[in-house]
């Protein structure tokens, strides 16, 4: 989820600094005031084209940075995790500069990157639906995989992926032995090597994990410490202050009270407990005082074995707590290669029947893929009649290719095809739907589509365009509906799409020395029910408007 965008220095804006929260946002505002430019740098942000017209007069360099909450991201973690860009704090940065000549420069969480490697990355964390946008939905790869949510295919896809793997494994052992003496010799040298590095490490399993905890104890021992310290002196120490002396106090008021109230007993016999709990804990924190070590050289020593250790893990791409089954892995690897002759008989037979197998499961999946493309269809060729395409079709193209090499997600080519006028043939995507219509088809696609994972945030550069009335209240429905499972970021011109989101930014243009700038506010309350009024059109914002401006934010709400 895109929880931060910072932008400095980008076309009329000086700088801008906008926080979003989950659910729908609206950006609104006058023609012209700036909106798209949010979008544009967001764009700039996640790897698009740079251009030195981006930099504003007067200045050097555009800068532009994105902060996204990872918790509900798997794919995004992972792909960080993989090219050794990961942060520990649950959040990404993308940060993009640009200079007045044009060169751009990129980073992910601090460190450089190729651009190439931002748009990777930007793809699983946001998608861009306008005109100057990057349309993941226009991508085979993206359709299949809207299908396979649509239709529940996690379970279907994961039996397919064992297989995938086992038939790679054996392939690419079959590939190993059918290598030249020489590429055998230098396999098998570079696996012994390998093997020799994590013998010299000699890495218990459960190493990483309890030297990671002692080494963040030793970092904050002095810390510790003293917190440990104080702790104990407030639960038990001399002072009548104390935790202790205060409960003791209390107990023994209450004792001589109790024959003037039967029901004193119990929160006395509570009172015991706590002081027996209190203790308890006085006593866990002495021993952790006595336990932490100030011993600078064992600190030294926990620092240079974690840091071969996570530099071999990095070498080898696995978590450090996955080095120890490493050994056995690669010892099989080596025996294979030793003894190659007498391997490859029963080699090709077990990849017969392990690619026989992964054939069934993904024939079983064109199966149910060809179902659920039925039902997608139907269901999406209505939403579009009911934003405004009349005569609008939708279809989905499923075509099984049996004798193609196996792949991780089937041997399926799945292609989204549309029709947006009853006489017009069906076509792709990219060809047949102009940008606005894009945006609308995608829109029904994803309200459809959002029950399965999949890009967290979504922005809707102005899909309103050239509608109103009906549709447009639908539009709005349908966005608020979207944002129940993804965060949906829109701009609108049209109250009916404004007024239904929970969050609500003014985009707002101004001059000063001369010069034209561009702030946000977040509007609330009467503040929100004016701009809505405003957006209702008239030159003047009269009681009418008003009145009707809070009934469509009330009617919001039901």
């Amino acid at each position: 989820m895109l929880i931060q965008l910072a932008v400095r220095d980008f076309a009329v804006v000086v700088s801008l600094h906008l926080e979003l929260e989950p659910g729908m946002t609206v950006l609104t505002g006058e023609t012209g005031a700036g909106k798209s430019i949010l979008v544009d740098a967001l764009s700039l942000a996640l790897g698009e084209r740079a251009y030195s017209d981006a930099v504003r007069a007067g200045r050097e360099r555009a800068e532009v940075s994105a902060v996204f909450d990872l918790d509900a991201v798997p794919a995004a973690r992972q792909w960080l995790f993989e090219h050794e860009l990961d942060s520990s704090e649950g959040e990404c940065v993308l940060r993009r500069s640009v200079g007045r000549d044009g060169r751009s420069r990129a980073w992910i969480n601090t460190r450089p990157v190729p651009v190439q490697t931002l748009r990777e990355l930007g793809d699983l964390l946001i998608d861009i639906h306008g005109q100057h946008a990057h349309q993941s939905l226009l991508r085979r790869a993206t359709q299949r995989q809207i299908l396979d949510e649509y239709a529940g295919h996690g379970r279907a896809l994961a039996r397919l992926g064992e297989c995938y793997a086992r038939w790679s494994s054996l392939h690419a052992e079959r590939e190993r032995l059918e290598s030249t003496p020489g590429e055998v010799e230098a396999r098998l040298d570079f696996l012994r090597y390998q093997l020799e590095e994590l013998q010299r490490l000699n890495l218990e399993p459960d190493e990483p994990a309890q030297l990671d905890g002692e080494h963040r104890r030793m970092s904050h021992a002095s810390e510790l410490l003293q917190t440990y310290q104080q702790a104990v002196e407030r639960l038990c120490g001399d002072d009548d202050a104390a935790v202790l002396s205060q409960i003791g106090g209390v107990r023994r008021s209450l004792g001589e009270l109790h024959a003037y109230d039967e029901r004193l007993p119990e929160p006395i016999s509570l009172l015991e407990s706590a002081t027996v709990h209190v203790e308890e804990a006085a006593s866990a924190l002495r021993r952790y005082a006595e336990d932490l070590e100030l011993d600078p050289q064992r600190y030294q020593w926990l620092e240079e074995r974690l840091g071969a250790i996570h530099a071999l893990a990095r070498k080898h791409r696995v978590p450090a707590e996955e080095l120890p089954a490493l050994t056995p892995r690669l010892v099989a690897e080596v025996e294979a290669l030793e003894h190659g002759a007498g391997r490859r008989e029963s080699l090709e037979q077990e990849l017969a029947a392990v690619g026989q197998q992964y054939r069934e499961v993904a024939r079983a999946l064109f199966e149910e893929r060809r179902r659920a493309a039925d039902a997608l269809c139907e269901a999406v060729s209505a939403n579009m009649r009911e934003l405004g395409m009349t005569g609008g079709r939708f279809q989905v193209r499923v075509e099984h290719a049996a004798e193609e090499r196996p792949t991780p997600h089937g041997l399926d080519h799945v292609e989204f095809l549309v029709s947006t006028d009853p006489g017009q043939p069906m076509g792709p995507l990219a060809r047949v739907a102009s940008g606005g219509e894009l945006s609308r088809i995608s829109l029904a696609i994803q309200v459809i589509a959002s029950q399965g994972s999949g890009v967290p945030t979504l922005v809707f550069d102005e899909v309103d365009a050239g509608i109103g009335g009906r549709v447009a209240q639908i539009v709005g429905q349908h966005l608020r509906r979207l944002a129940e499972r993804r965060q949906v970021l829109c701009i609108t011109h049209l109250p009916q799409v404004a007024s239904q989101a929970a969050h609500h930014i003014q985009v707002q243009k101004y001059s000063e020395k001369a010069a034209t700038r561009t702030q946000l506010e977040a509007l609330s309350g009467e503040e929100r029910v004016r701009e809505i009024a405003r957006m209702l059109g008239g030159l003047q914002i009269t009681a009418q408007t008003l009145a009707h401006a809070r009934e469509m934010l009330e009617g919001s709400c039901d």
